[in-house]
């Protein structure tokens, strides 16, 4: 009887061991697909794209927009926000996940 007390015991470490690890990759999961990240992202890269584009405005995309460089303020704006959503997830990282605890009783239901 003490050897199966002591499969449990070394079971129940590992179950446990096995379970700290699901709950860190389920952290890194959750923080890498934040949409605020993703959002942020794609903002930054699109932002870099169309201010590039603004820069030398050619006259007839300026004659469309009635003399307003319209890519060049675009782009800015999109840059600003995308470096919003990443400084907010810089200054509020997404918390860790909190898995509710199983009672005893009902482990094997």
């Amino acid at each position: 009887m003490s050897e199966h007390s002591g499969h449990s015991e070394h079971s129940e470490h590992d179950l446990q061991r096995e379970v700290s690890e699901l709950e860190g990759k389920s952290t890194t999961a959750s923080r890498l697909f934040d949409l605020r990240l993703i959002i942020g992202g794609l903002f930054v890269v699109y932002g870099v794209i169309v201010t590039i584009a603004g820069i030398n405005p050619s006259d007839s995309s300026l004659d469309k927009s009635e003399g307003v460089n319209i890519n060049l303020w675009t782009g800015i704006a999109m840059l600003l926000l995308g470096i919003f959503f990443l400084g907010w997830l810089k200054l509020r990282p997404t918390p860790p996940v909190e898995l509710a605890e199983v009672p005893e009783g009902e482990e094997g239901a």
